[in-house]
């Protein structure tokens, strides 16, 4: 069984981390796996192909990507969100790893793979949604939009009013392109269910299998020594939050800000990761420490590991991988009770799932954490670490992964 997956973008975060991980897992369980990225670094693996490596190659992909969404500059009004049209990418037909491949694996694909090549794959191809772009007419997060479920057009992101527009062009692109051995992954129920509720994917299969996390990278560290590496105070509650980029739209970090106006105590010390967390989090009484963008997962398992809780505000979120590292590293986290994040907490088990998107239960969820008695929270905190490796593990989604390949090869 040889699998082929394609991902856009460094190794080293976001969805391109999710897919390598699965890669290695799949490796060793026994599948031939490959991997095919537009980033500059294989990280010492030889069955990583990092086309992005030469200087010349990486700025061929940044203009690939740009020249794919020159359209977007006809809506001058539209928003400052991410928004990909699929048109730009590289030829993988032509890659000897496709002619050797059973198997394509699609993840997060802009800039590396363009819709239009899709049309000249004659293998089964396995498409793992890691966001909604592949549902959509070009953005990522939908947010309160549902146009995708009829084709799109009059998109709000491209501010354009006419149902002709580039994001309809960008749907009948999509379902053009797509063979008939296609079969479509989630990595949460809500996610699988946008998918099928979509006019793009309308006539496909969907099924779900969680987004995926090393388990043996993010464990726990003793609370205690890691706050003491990170110079923290050892004596404070302390709750962190954090994201790649804390600015971006659908994470919801105004609502965290919010919701610790509400909490009236004088032991908290708010621990943050992520670019641009310094200008965003700002709190008038609260001590903050800002770690900055974290690339290494050392860095990140400290942080889980200092933490009391590890809040995450997200107004949707496809997943929410920090949420399972969090769960791994054995801290419990608070989240609303809805899109990807529901499929990760269990309710008063392994943290608190509040009431979307209220203010106030969200303050409620933190302060039931920092309120339990030592006995439950150290419980709570097994229990997160067991449901981590239970059900986010590599290794368990690696084999989830090779039944589906087995099953669309016979």
């Amino acid at each position: 069984m040889k699998i082929l997956h394609l991902v856009a973008g460094d190794l080293s975060g976001g969805a391109a981390r999710g897919a390598y991980w699965l890669h290695q897992a799949q490796r060793e369980i026994g599948i031939d796996s490959m991997l095919v990225t537009s980033g500059r670094d294989n990280l010492g693996d030889d069955a990583v192909i990092a086309l992005g490596a030469p200087n010349k190659s990486r700025v061929k992909f940044a203009l690939l990507n740009r020249l794919g969404n020159l359209p977007t500059l006809l809506y001058r009004k539209r928003k400052p969100w991410i928004f990909n049209t699929g048109f730009a990418g590289i030829d993988f037909t032509k890659l000897p790893e496709y002619r050797e491949a059973d198997l394509i694996h699609l993840h997060w694909i802009n800039g590396l793979v363009a819709m239009r090549t899709l049309r000249k794959v004659k293998k089964t191809i396995v498409w793992t949604m890691r966001d909604m772009w592949p549902l959509t007419g070009g953005c990522h997060y939908a947010i309160d939009c549902e146009r995708y479920r009829t084709g799109c057009g009059g998109c709000p992101q491209l501010q354009s009013k006419g149902s002709s527009d580039l994001s309809r062009l960008v749907v009948a692109n999509k379902r053009a392109s797509f063979p008939k051995q296609l079969r479509v992954v989630g990595v949460s129920q809500w996610l699988s269910d946008c998918a099928s509720n979509s006019q793009v994917f309308v006539t496909f299969p969907v099924q779900t299998i969680s987004n995926n996390i090393d388990t043996q990278i993010f464990s726990p560290v003793d609370q205690q020594t890691a706050r003491q590496i990170l110079a923290l105070p050892t004596h404070k509650k302390i709750i962190l939050v954090g994201a790649q980029r804390v600015t971006d739209f659908y994470k919801g970090f105004g609502l965290f800000i919010e919701a610790m106006k509400r909490i009236q105590r004088d032991d908290i010390h708010v621990l943050t990761f992520g670019r641009e967390a310094h200008h965003a989090m700002q709190f008038e009484d609260l001590a903050v420490t800002h770690l900055g963008f974290l690339s290494d997962a050392l860095s990140l398992r400290l942080a889980y590991s200092a933490a009391d809780l590890f809040v995450a505000p997200s107004l949707m979120d496809a997943f929410g991988k920090t949420l399972a590292e969090s769960l791994s590293c054995g801290t419990p986290v608070v989240c609303f009770d809805a899109t990807g994040p529901k499929d990760i907490v269990e309710h008063q088990k392994t943290g608190y799932k509040a009431q979307p998107f209220e203010v106030d239960d969200l303050a409620k969820g933190i302060e039931y954490i920092l309120n339990l008695p030592r006995e439950e929270y150290e419980q709570m905190r097994l229990d997160s670490r067991e449901r981590a490796v239970t059900y986010f593990d590599s290794r368990v989604i690696a084999k989830q992964y090779k039944e589906l390949y087995a099953e669309m090869l016979r």
